[in-house]
């Protein structure tokens, strides 16, 4: 299966960067048999979508952070292949019954936030279900009594996989049940399926596949359906070199949903899996989106050569997303990486201020008066 024309061919182009909210998605919803199951804290609809005849349940939601919509793109991507009259989309119908929640929290979305409207993380409310939102999707999942679960997230540009330099574009959970991350046929069975997406991603993005820490939260979502007997996979779309809009990595979580379905309707058994899931490199924090390395800077008349290190903060301005760069960390910083990496050979930093980077500070400066920087890039 050639996997990147079967996206092109079933891209949902209505849907493109990283603000996606309810008003993007409900024209598109209009056109399928939806169900509304409840509201937000501000009374937004959030939909339920069901389909299939299969003898197999899997329960997929997105968006739970509003955040984070890489995946929901992937989402409607997939949508569009279901409904389809391809051999594909015949097939997975044939052998699953789907439900969706394609967007938990439509309030965070709005507002582009990981929590809900009440400011609680969603993904930490598993156990009080004090949230409309949690209650939903608790609600969906009792109903429908599904087979597996995925749970459909974000990451930010920070994660590697391994400490190598390569970067975490996606990265992927069998959630823990308990305090000793045991593995039980439930945990193996979210592996199993874990290692067949691994192996086609690694034909698209070779060594650039990372595993979540599975450090045992009740509070989250995968944790706790996990605890409850059904295997819960944690989708994590992270960065691609100069993919900020997430479209690349739009695809990948799109291959892994149609490897990781084959994968449980063909029983592709594959031995010591628990071993292979393992073997993926660990999701590590050692990334920047700027690095300056070798920078000189004057301290009250006393010269040093360090380095400094700049992220964007995506932030909402006018209903659109602004990608601002500030300062987050100053020092040797050994092993880490950045997206855009600059040497400055020891040329000296200047700014409008006291020529010295400060934690928090917007990324506009000068190295050696002669090259520029604005917004962490250099003019």
């Amino acid at each position: 299966m050639d996997y990147i024309e079967l996206h092109k061919q079933f891209k949902e182009n209505s849907l493109f960067g990283r603000y996606i909210t309810l008003k993007d998605i409900e024209p598109l919803l209009a056109k399928l048999p939806v169900e509304v199951i409840g509201k937000s804290v501000l009374g937004k609809p959030i939909y339920k979508f069901t389909i299939g005849s299969g003898e197999i349940k899997i329960f997929i939601w997105s968006q739970m952070h509003g955040n984070e919509s890489t995946t929901t793109k992937a989402v409607f991507d997939f949508f569009n292949l279901i409904n389809s009259s391809s051999e594909q989309g015949k097939r997975f119908l044939k052998e699953f019954t789907f439900c969706f929640i394609p967007m938990v929290n439509p309030d965070g979305a709005e507002l582009y936030t990981r929590e809900n409207a009440n400011k609680v993380d969603l993904n930490r409310d598993s156990i009080d279900l004090s949230q409309p939102e949690s209650q939903l999707l608790r609600q969906t999942f009792n109903e429908f009594k599904p087979d597996y679960c995925f749970n459909l997230h974000d990451q930010r540009t920070i994660f590697g996989a391994g400490s190598k330099g390569n970067v975490a574009t996606v990265s992927f959970l069998a959630p823990s049940f308990n305090e000793n991350r045991d593995i039980n046929d439930v945990r193996l069975k979210a592996m199993q399926i874990i290692v067949a997406m691994n192996k086609q991603l690694q034909n698209h993005i070779p060594n650039q596949v990372a595993r979540f820490d599975d450090s045992f939260n009740a509070n989250c979502i995968g944790d706790q359906f996990t605890l409850l007997g059904v295997p819960t996979i944690l989708f994590e779309a992270g960065h691609y070199p100069d993919d900020y809009y997430r479209e690349y990595t739009r695809k990948m979580i799109f291959i892994a949903l149609v490897a990781g379905l084959q994968h449980i309707y063909e029983i592709d058994i594959v031995n010591d899996e628990n071993a292979i899931y393992f073997e993926i490199p660990k999701n590590n924090l050692v990334f920047y989106d700027f690095l300056y390395k070798n920078v000189k800077i004057n301290y009250d008349g006393k010269e040093i050569i360090t380095s400094f290190a700049s992220h964007y903060k995506e932030e909402l301005v006018n209903g659109k997303i602004q990608f601002n760069a500030y300062v987050t960390e100053i020092g040797d910083l050994k092993g880490k990486f950045g997206h855009y990496l600059y040497n400055a050979h020891k040329m000296t930093y200047e700014d409008s201020f006291d020529n010295i980077p400060k934690i928090n500070q917007k990324a506009n400066f000068s190295l050696g008066k002669v090259i520029k920087f604005e917004n962490g890039v250099k003019i």
